[in-house]
Protein backbone atom coordinates (compact mmCIF):
# COMPACT_ATOMS: atom_id res chain seq x y z
CA UNK A 1 0.00 0.00 0.00
CA UNK A 2 2.48 2.53 0.83
CA UNK A 3 4.95 1.63 -2.10
CA UNK A 4 1.78 2.35 -4.09
CA UNK A 5 0.88 5.54 -2.52
CA UNK A 6 4.59 6.60 -3.43
CA UNK A 7 4.12 6.02 -6.73
CA UNK A 8 0.70 7.85 -7.08
CA UNK A 9 2.40 10.66 -5.10
CA UNK A 10 5.41 10.48 -7.51
CA UNK A 11 3.56 10.57 -10.67
CA UNK A 12 1.33 13.69 -9.34
CA UNK A 13 4.47 16.21 -8.57
CA UNK A 14 6.03 14.45 -11.96
CA UNK A 15 3.39 14.99 -14.14
CA UNK A 16 1.81 18.68 -11.88
CA UNK A 17 5.10 20.15 -12.28
CA UNK A 18 5.46 19.85 -15.55
CA UNK A 19 1.91 21.01 -16.24
CA UNK A 20 2.33 24.03 -14.06
CA UNK A 21 5.78 24.50 -15.30
CA UNK A 22 4.44 24.75 -19.21
CA UNK A 23 1.17 26.76 -18.37
CA UNK A 24 2.91 29.58 -16.51
CA UNK A 25 6.24 29.38 -18.87
CA UNK A 26 4.07 29.76 -21.85
CA UNK A 27 1.91 32.30 -20.52
CA UNK A 28 4.98 34.61 -19.77
CA UNK A 29 6.64 34.19 -22.44
CA UNK A 30 3.30 34.98 -24.23
CA UNK A 31 2.93 38.41 -22.08
CA UNK A 32 6.77 39.07 -22.03
CA UNK A 33 7.04 38.91 -26.03
CA UNK A 34 3.64 41.04 -26.20
CA UNK A 35 3.16 44.89 -25.78
CA UNK A 36 0.42 44.15 -23.38
CA UNK A 37 -2.72 45.51 -25.46
CA UNK A 38 -4.52 42.28 -26.13
CA UNK A 39 -5.99 40.55 -22.48
CA UNK A 40 -8.52 38.70 -24.45
CA UNK A 41 -6.71 37.07 -26.43
CA UNK A 42 -4.04 36.92 -23.88
CA UNK A 43 -6.63 34.82 -22.04
CA UNK A 44 -8.37 32.99 -24.24
CA UNK A 45 -4.30 31.74 -25.42
CA UNK A 46 -4.07 30.79 -22.08
CA UNK A 47 -6.91 28.61 -21.14
CA UNK A 48 -5.83 27.04 -24.76
CA UNK A 49 -2.33 26.31 -22.94
CA UNK A 50 -3.98 24.70 -19.86
CA UNK A 51 -6.16 22.39 -21.53
CA UNK A 52 -3.04 21.13 -23.56
CA UNK A 53 -0.54 21.13 -20.31
CA UNK A 54 -3.25 20.02 -18.32
CA UNK A 55 -3.16 16.68 -20.94
CA UNK A 56 -0.58 15.66 -18.73
CA UNK A 57 -3.42 14.37 -16.05
CA UNK A 58 -4.45 12.06 -19.06
CA UNK A 59 -0.59 10.84 -19.64
CA UNK A 60 -0.14 10.62 -15.85
CA UNK A 61 -2.97 8.89 -14.57
CA UNK A 62 -2.55 6.58 -17.73
CA UNK A 63 0.76 5.75 -17.00
CA UNK A 64 0.31 4.63 -13.48
CA UNK A 65 -2.70 2.50 -14.41
CA UNK A 66 -0.60 0.85 -17.24
CA UNK A 67 2.25 0.93 -15.11
CA UNK A 68 1.50 0.33 -11.28
CA UNK A 69 -1.82 -1.26 -11.20
CA UNK A 70 -1.50 -3.48 -14.85
CA UNK A 71 -3.86 -1.71 -17.09
CA UNK A 72 -6.74 -1.63 -14.59
CA UNK A 73 -7.87 1.64 -12.85
CA UNK A 74 -11.14 2.41 -11.01
CA UNK A 75 -12.61 5.88 -11.53
CA UNK A 76 -11.93 7.32 -7.63
CA UNK A 77 -8.39 6.53 -7.78
CA UNK A 78 -8.11 7.87 -11.27
CA UNK A 79 -9.83 10.93 -10.66
CA UNK A 80 -7.69 11.91 -7.07
CA UNK A 81 -4.52 11.24 -8.95
CA UNK A 82 -5.73 13.54 -11.95
CA UNK A 83 -6.93 16.13 -8.59
CA UNK A 84 -3.72 15.74 -7.15
CA UNK A 85 -1.74 16.63 -10.58
CA UNK A 86 -3.96 19.45 -10.83
CA UNK A 87 -3.31 20.75 -7.24
CA UNK A 88 0.47 20.56 -8.08
CA UNK A 89 -0.02 22.24 -10.95
CA UNK A 90 -1.63 24.93 -9.73
CA UNK A 91 0.67 25.87 -7.01
CA UNK A 92 3.40 26.01 -9.21
CA UNK A 93 1.39 28.47 -11.52
CA UNK A 94 0.54 30.92 -8.40
CA UNK A 95 4.40 30.59 -7.32
CA UNK A 96 5.64 31.31 -10.67
CA UNK A 97 3.04 34.09 -11.48
CA UNK A 98 3.85 35.32 -8.01
CA UNK A 99 7.37 35.58 -8.34
CA UNK A 100 6.35 37.10 -11.77
CA UNK A 101 4.30 40.00 -10.66
CA UNK A 102 6.65 40.84 -8.01
CA UNK A 103 9.59 40.84 -10.94
CA UNK A 104 7.43 42.74 -12.83
CA UNK A 105 6.95 45.50 -9.82
CA UNK A 106 2.69 43.87 -9.83
CA UNK A 107 1.93 46.17 -12.99
CA UNK A 108 -0.27 43.94 -14.38
CA UNK A 109 -3.27 44.56 -13.07
CA UNK A 110 -3.34 48.22 -13.91
CA UNK A 111 -2.12 47.15 -17.58
CA UNK A 112 -5.08 44.86 -17.59
CA UNK A 113 -7.62 46.93 -15.75
CA UNK A 114 -6.69 50.19 -18.06
CA UNK A 115 -7.21 48.08 -21.17
CA UNK A 116 -10.32 46.61 -19.95
CA UNK A 117 -11.93 50.03 -19.77
CA UNK A 118 -10.38 51.04 -22.97
CA UNK A 119 -12.30 47.89 -24.53
CA UNK A 120 -15.61 49.27 -23.01
CA UNK A 121 -14.88 52.65 -24.25
CA UNK A 122 -14.39 51.63 -27.63
CA UNK A 123 -17.51 49.34 -27.29
CA UNK A 124 -19.49 52.53 -27.08
CA UNK A 125 -20.36 52.19 -22.88
CA UNK A 126 -20.52 56.01 -21.35
CA UNK A 127 -22.04 57.19 -18.71
CA UNK A 128 -23.63 55.70 -15.55
CA UNK A 129 -22.98 52.23 -16.88
CA UNK A 130 -19.27 53.22 -17.70
CA UNK A 131 -19.30 55.04 -14.47
CA UNK A 132 -20.02 51.64 -12.73
CA UNK A 133 -17.33 49.67 -14.87
CA UNK A 134 -14.62 51.62 -13.62
CA UNK A 135 -16.00 51.06 -10.00
CA UNK A 136 -15.49 47.79 -10.60
CA UNK A 137 -12.24 47.88 -12.16
CA UNK A 138 -11.29 50.08 -9.01
CA UNK A 139 -12.36 47.24 -7.05
CA UNK A 140 -10.50 44.53 -9.08
CA UNK A 141 -7.60 46.72 -8.73
CA UNK A 142 -7.37 46.70 -4.55
CA UNK A 143 -8.14 43.22 -4.45
CA UNK A 144 -5.92 42.14 -6.45
CA UNK A 145 -3.21 44.20 -4.77
CA UNK A 146 -4.23 41.60 -1.40
CA UNK A 147 -1.87 38.40 -1.58
CA UNK A 148 -4.85 36.30 0.54
CA UNK A 149 -7.45 37.53 -2.25
CA UNK A 150 -5.01 37.41 -5.44
CA UNK A 151 -3.62 33.75 -5.05
CA UNK A 152 -6.84 32.06 -4.40
CA UNK A 153 -8.08 34.05 -7.38
CA UNK A 154 -4.77 32.75 -9.31
CA UNK A 155 -5.08 29.19 -8.31
CA UNK A 156 -8.91 28.77 -9.69
CA UNK A 157 -7.96 30.19 -12.65
CA UNK A 158 -6.01 26.91 -13.22
CA UNK A 159 -8.02 24.22 -11.07
CA UNK A 160 -11.08 24.19 -12.72
CA UNK A 161 -9.96 23.37 -16.35
CA UNK A 162 -7.37 20.54 -14.30
CA UNK A 163 -10.60 19.59 -12.07
CA UNK A 164 -12.42 19.13 -15.66
CA UNK A 165 -9.25 17.03 -17.19
CA UNK A 166 -9.35 14.72 -14.33
CA UNK A 167 -13.07 13.78 -14.88
CA UNK A 168 -12.50 12.98 -18.15
CA UNK A 169 -9.45 11.00 -17.65
CA UNK A 170 -11.06 8.91 -14.99
CA UNK A 171 -14.38 8.22 -16.98
CA UNK A 172 -12.22 7.54 -20.03
CA UNK A 173 -9.13 5.78 -18.31
CA UNK A 174 -11.37 3.26 -16.32
CA UNK A 175 -11.89 1.17 -19.38
CA UNK A 176 -9.02 -0.82 -19.61
CA UNK A 177 -9.47 -1.21 -23.36
CA UNK A 178 -8.81 1.95 -24.34
CA UNK A 179 -5.12 2.54 -25.20
CA UNK A 180 -4.98 -0.57 -23.55
CA UNK A 181 -0.85 -1.22 -21.94
CA UNK A 182 1.32 -2.68 -24.16
CA UNK A 183 2.43 -5.86 -23.38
Amino acid sequence: MTETRNNMTKIALIYGILSGTIVIGTIILGLASSDGNDFAGSEFFGYLIMIIALSMIFIGVKRYRDQQLGGVIKFLPALGLGLAISVVAGIIYVCAWEIYLFSTNYTFIDSYTAMMIEARKADGLSGAALDSFVAEMEDLKANYGVSYIRIPITFLEIFPVGLIISLLSAALLRNPKLLPAKA
